[in-house]
């Protein structure tokens, strides 16, 4: 990994430093700038396409939440494995093609480990201005770290944690920094002090959405403790998360201001994305695997036919079309999209399912359908009822599994589901005529290193956590 690494750092930081920060910088002098300044290290921040690219496609395509062509399953045999699940292919193989949430992830940990390393000390700059960029960064490199760990080593599980391998651990921007592979107990607990030492220093209303606040902070910690089963101190930072910020987005207004074009069977004009950078759900903000301005992915007959009756969000997102031999729901929206960052809607349905779990079943239920006014049309719009916590998760994981399609987030959920034994998550489908099946404790559901990092894994090692 090392030649590779070095030449996406070096890459990162010349092209951030000498050309991109003509966008913040006044002058940028011929030859080379060091960054000395708290503009300087701010400015890597609002670097977006680099820094906040979350790409796991791979985890997507396992759960059937994008759709792909037949034409890629022909040729592209580690999209074919995930999607068909295939537990005979040997993806350490295949992961040739799968690099970029491994190194693209690492790039950015590299810059905020550059912005901690440095923050305390750049010039032009109040104490108080220094600590909030570093707080900023250190929320950053505990998401990239929670998204690396979730994607490449087994979900968190107290009584396994401590003996089973997660990811290297970077804490230097240092191009010879060691690179320790911790156990999973390890990587949490340099996620959670993380987080502790930022939150006292981070601002509520951030420079850009690309700067955590501290709604983000708490937000974020209540991601982590719910993917650690900890539903006490999950709940008690949702609730602190929610009153930073507790806006929920009107999809049915959206819906009836579109109306005519959405019901239009013949058009398939795109409409623009309100989940952009102004999304009043947003806490933080960073790109899915396609980081620049685009229309978001199509998805399976499948999949849409998971979403609830009268869902104003899934109809002004997707339409049926048929293109060919193959029939699927088309994308309605372009523009850009946060699947990367933190919203308050997830926040919601942790907070749900942490009451859920507690035995508060009603006030779960509230909270839900305090969601689903925002999504479901009034004159579909009927209150949810739960009898009891297994009715309650049901109708609450199936909206945050909805609300948060094509994020990183319902493949952590179907994991920690899966390890908890409870309300296990598995898949069936038929395709073109055969039968295929996702058991709930496949290996499928972690995912192997790029072959390239186990082979160059810089200075240390790095062990693959599945067989294939």
């Amino acid at each position: 990994m090392k030649n590779i690494y070095y030449s996406i750092i070096c890459s990162l930081i010349l092209s951030i430093t000498f050309t991109s920060c003509d966008d913040y910088l006044d002058e940028i002098p011929k030859g080379s700038k060091i960054p000395e300044t708290l503009a300087d290290f701010e400015a890597l921040i609002r670097n977006e396409y680099t820094n906040h690219t979350v790409n796991v496609s791979q985890a997507l395509y396992l759960l059937n939440d994008r759709y792909v062509t037949a034409a890629t399953l022909s040729y592209d045999r580690l999209t074919n494995a995930n999607y068909l699940w295939d537990e005979s292919a040997d993806r350490i193989a295949l992961n040739m093609s799968d690099e970029g949430t491994y190194y693209f992830s690492y790039s950015a940990i590299s810059t905020f480990n550059l912005i901690i390393e440095n923050a305390l000390t750049t010039t032009e700059a109040t104490e108080a201005e220094q600590k909030e960029l570093w707080a900023e960064a250190k929320v950053l490199r505990a998401m990239s770290y929670f998204n690396l760990v979730n994607y490449y080593a087994d979900t968190y599980e107290v009584s396994t944690a401590a003996s089973k391998l997660s990811v290297p651990l970077i804490t230097s921007a240092d191009i010879n920094a060691p690179s320790t592979q911790v156990n999973i107990q390890d990587m949490y607990n340099f996620i959670l002090k993380d987080v502790e030492e930022a939150l006292p220093f981070l601002p509520s209303v951030g420079q850009t959405i690309l700067h955590p606040t501290s709604g983000a902070g708490y937000a974020f910690y209540a991601r982590v403790y719910l993917q650690m089963n900890n539903y006490t101190e999950a709940l008690k930072y949702a609730n602190m998360a929610l009153a930073e910020n507790g806006a929920l987005y009107d999809w049915t207004s959206f819906y009836d201001a579109n109306k005519t074009l959405i019901e239009n069977p013949a058009s398939y004009t795109s409409l623009p994305s309100p989940m952009g950078y102004n999304y009043i759900e947003n806490y933080n903000y960073r790109h899915g695997a396609t980081a620049r301005f685009t229309s978001e992915n199509d998805i399976t007959i499948e999949r849409a036919e998971r979403f609830e009756t009268g869902d104003a969000r899934f109809l002004s997102r997707w339409k049926i079309r048929t293109v060919g031999a193959e029939t699927f729901y088309k994308t309605m929206l372009s523009g850009t999209f946060n699947y990367g960052g933190i919203t308050t809607v997830e926040t919601y349905l942790i907070k749900a399912e942490c009451l859920a779990r507690a035995g508060k079943i009603n006030d779960a239920m509230d909270v839900l359908n305090e969601v689903r006014k925002t999504r479901i049309l009034a004159d579909i719009y009927e209150d949810l009822t739960a009898a009891n916590e297994a009715e309650a998760m049901n109708a609450i994981l199936k909206t945050k599994n909805n609300e948060l399609i094509l994020t990183i987030v319902p493949f952590c959920d179907a994991r920690r589901l899966n390890a908890e034994g409870v309300y296990p998550v598995s898949f069936s489908k038929t395709y073109n005529g055969s039968a295929y099946s996702l058991a709930s404790n496949s290996h499928l559901w972690t995912m192997p290193f790029p072959k390239g990092a186990t082979d160059n894994p810089g200075n240390g090692t790095l062990t693959q956590n599945v067989e294939k």
